[in-house]
Order: C-alpha cells, then sequence, then structure tokens
C-alpha cells in the first residue's frame, strides 16, 4: 500500500514505483448529541445535556482531534443543532481553520442533526442541498458538490474536472423489524435525489461519497441495497475485506450493549456499472421478503404457495398485497405505499399478463442477490470519455481496538469510532451510468 504521511489536509502517498501524488482525506464521525449520552447508568433520564461543563470539554476534545488531523472533508453525525453555544463553538474552531461548514437539523426540532465542513482552500464550493425524508424518523441528509482546486489541478488532463458529489446522513436506528424497511427507504431516497441532481444540473459522472452513520451492518439489507448499485466500502476495500467479512471491525456500541460495524464511507466510481435504480430498488425489497420467509422455514415451493391465492396455480396481485400484509410489510405507517407495491409488482410481472407464474417468482423474487452480484458488478466496455475518480489507499479506525473487532472501555469520546478514509484522485474511463 506505500507510506502514508499527513500534510496539512492531505495525505501524501507513496512507494518505491511511484512517485509521491496528493490524496483527500475524509472522516465522518457520530459524535453522540449531548442530549442522547447518559452519564448516569441507574438513572437513564440523566443527560450530558444537563451538564455544560461535561457537553463542553468533550466537544473540545472532538475538535481538538479533528483539527489535528485535518481531514479534507468532515462529516458529523448527532450534532447538537439546538445548542447555540456548542453551534458557535463548531463554526468558530472550523471555521478559523479553514474550513467551510454547513448543518442542517432533523425535522420536528429533535434537537441534533447534520454537519459537513470541507477545507476551502482546496476545494471549490458548486452547490449545497438539503433532503428531508418527512418520516418517522424525521431523518435528513446533505449534499455537497464540490471541485478539486489546488494543488489538485497539477493532475489535471485538458479540461476534464475534478468534482464530486458528498452526502453525509444518519439512518433511523431499527428499533423493530418494520423499520428495518424504512431504513431502506431512506437510502433508495438519497440516491433517487443524487440520481435526480445529476439529471437537473446535466452533470456528466463523477464520483459519489456517501458517509455517515447507516445504523446497519454489512449484513443488512442496506449494505446489500448500495452494494448492488456499485457502491464500496472504503474500510472494507482498503484492507481487503470481503463483504463476507462481517465480524472483522466494529464501529459501534449501542445503548443496548451490543457493538457492531454502522459508519460507512461508500465510493462510487464514474467507471461503475450501475443498474436501474428501481430495479436495484425492487431486488432490495424481495430480498426483504425472501429473509422475512426463510425466518418462517419456509421453502422455496413453500414460498410460492404462501403468494398464491387459493385455488389457483399462480400469483395474484391480490395475492401478493395479502403475503405483504402477512409478512407486516404494508398496513402500517412504516410500509409499502400502494404505489410502491405497484412498482413492485410491475417489476416481477415480467410478461405484464396480470400474474406471476412459478418461473416468474423464481427469477424476479426468489433468486439469490449473490447469483446476480458478479452481473451486476460488470462495467460496461462502451467507453464514451475520460473522467477522475478515487483509489481507495489507506482507512484507519479510532479507537485502534476496533479494528480488531474489541470496543476499549475506557474511550469516552462518543459511542461510534472515528472512521478516516485516505482517496488518491485517478484517471479512469467513464462506463454506462444506467444500463
Amino acid at each position: 500500500m506505500g507510506r502514508i504521511s499527513r500534510i496539512g489536509s492531505f495525505a501524501i502517498s507513496s512507494s518505491k514505483d511511484n512517485p509521491p501524488q496528493p490524496c483527500i482525506t475524509c472522516t465522518t464521525f457520530n459524535i453522540l448529541a449531548p442530549i442522547y449520552k447518559r452519564i448516569n447508568d441507574e438513572d437513564p433520564t440523566c443527560r450530558e445535556s444537563d451538564y455544560r461543563a461535561y457537553w463542553l470539554a468533550r466537544n473540545h476534545r472532538i475538535l481538538d482531534w479533528l483539527l489535528n488531523e485535518k481531514s479534507s472533508i468532515i462529516c458529523l453525525q448527532e450534532f447538537w443543532v439546538g445548542n447555540e453555544e456548542l453551534v458557535n463553538l463548531y463554526e468558530k474552531r472550523l471555521g478559523d481553520a479553514g474550513y467551510v461548514s454547513f448543518k442542517l437539523g432533523r425535522t420536528n426540532n429533535r434537537g441534533d442533526g447534520l454537519l459537513i465542513a470541507v477545507q476551502k482552500e482546496y476545494f471549490n464550493i458548486l452547490n449545497y442541498k438539503e433532503l428531508h425524508f418527512n418520516d418517522c424518523g424525521d431523518r435528513v441528509a446533505q449534499l455537497l458538490h464540490v471541485e478539486l482546486a489546488f494543488p489538485f489541478s497539477k493532475w489535471r488532463n485538458g479540461e476534464i474536472r475534478q468534482e464530486i458529489l458528498i452526502v453525509n446522513t444518519h439512518l433511523l436506528f431499527p428499533h423493530d423489524a418494520t423499520l428495518s424497511l424504512v431504513r431502506l427507504k431512506q437510502v433508495y431516497m438519497i440516491l433517487q435525489y443524487v440520481e435526480s441532481y445529476q439529471n437537473d444540473f446535466q452533470l456528466k459522472p463523477m464520483p459519489i461519497m456517501l458517509c455517515g452513520d447507516w445504523n446497519g451492518s454489512k449484513r443488512g439489507h442496506v449494505y446489500k441495497f448500495l452494494r448492488s448499485q456499485g457502491f464500496v466500502s472504503s474500510y472494507d476495500t482498503a484492507h481487503q475485506y470481503t463483504d463476507a467479512d462481517a465480524d472483522k471491525w466494529v464501529s459501534h456500541r449501542n445503548h443496548r450493549g451490543n457493538i457492531c460495524a454502522v459508519d460507512f464511507i461508500w465510493l462510487l466510481n464514474p467507471d461503475k456499472y450501475r443498474k436501474l435504480l428501481k430495479a436495484s430498488w425492487s431486488e432490495a425489497v424481495f430480498a426483504m421478503f425472501k429473509y422475512l420467509v426463510r425466518r418462517s422455514s419456509l421453502t422455496e415451493s413453500d414460498a410460492f404457495t404462501f403468494l398464491r391465492a387459493d385455488n389457483e396455480d399462480c400469483i395474484t396481485y391480490s395475492g401478493f398485497c395479502e403475503a405483504l400484509r402477512q409478512l407486516n410489510l404494508i398496513g402500517h405507517n412504516h410500509g409499502l405505499s400502494e404505489e410502491e407495491i405497484k412498482e413492485l409488482w410491475v417489476q416481477a410481472d415480467i410478461d405484464g399478463n396480470g400474474v406471476l407464474d412459478y418461473k416468474e417468482f423464481l427469477q424476479q423474487i426468489w433468486t439469490s442477490d449473490d447469483e446476480n452480484k458478479d452481473k451486476e458488478q460488470e462495467g460496461s466496455n462502451d467507453v464514451q470519455e475520460q473522467t477522475i475518480g478515487f483509489s481507495v489507499k489507506n482507512a484507519v479506525l479510532f479507537p485502534p481496538e476496533v479494528e480488531k473487532g474489541r470496543w476499549p472501555d475506557d474511550y469516552s469520546l462518543s459511542d461510534h469510532a472515528r472512521l478516516t478514509v485516505v482517496f488518491s484522485p485517478i484517471r479512469m474511463p467513464c462506463s454506462q451510468m444506467i444500463c
């Protein structure tokens, strides 16, 4: 991997065979809002927000680390937007260090939110957008469109612009099984928003970074959905972990005492093949359906019978809806909408005759994600033009124990680890954005 050293907000990567080249660094960190931090195990209502000296000292330590690290991009979750003193503290110290920052509170005055900051000396801000999910979790997302500036300009080739789309978000915690679908919808909304933004401004393919607390592990539906769209986990890429390596590292100890890997910096390079987003969404929902059916110990043929209406040898729309209702995927505020159900049905009904036979059921609903993974990740050979993407040079979690799957008892800065990834800009061909 070569040697990594810090110079300002950039990392310089070098090896025997390659000359030094500039890299950008990106940090994502859920800093645990004081309104959620418990300071007395015997009294869960006792929160750090009631003790100014406590939360002020801890957030000064967080800022000390961030400013010492000098990441090019900083994405924070559980930022206490409801406290003016804390907001001013971050804006002042980040501003004095050369950052431009944007904050966004969750809807319905939940108190916390997001903050994204970039080194203004090294990025030109092209646009900033906010996305409100308007769902039960009052979650939000930030979209920042930037262009790389000096010293990366010397790496330009012709008129190629070095642009990036950066997203910062914090998905809903899955307090119960019904909320897993909500989290999947939140990711779908983010990808729809990014796609619409690119289309509205007629943007050429560019790298996309999705940063934040995803509140789900590598075994979850959100992870598989993003992988189906060509995104890679930067930390896993840096350490050459596969999708199956689900227990190599952790990044969070939740309020239940469980440790898990939930903090990711996802990267999608412009040379990656991308399926139709709606098709990936349907596959993700059908994968959730399949998981729920298998959890009930139903076999492939049992599942077809479960979906089939009485006295029918095929699946009707009404039988399909009834199965979704029994699996708790519809019939409540967090379930699939009528429009989403119809979209799923259209995806499944290949020949459009209004019913699903056994072959369509197998092909569109029951087929494993893994069986199509290689096909989904293949790139297109129809190269249109050259652009700039990123290679992952290194990735580090702190505290270091979490990289071995352990959570240190003496770590008190947050209930999340900090993740920093080093990216190196590289020239690459554009692939088809959608196929």
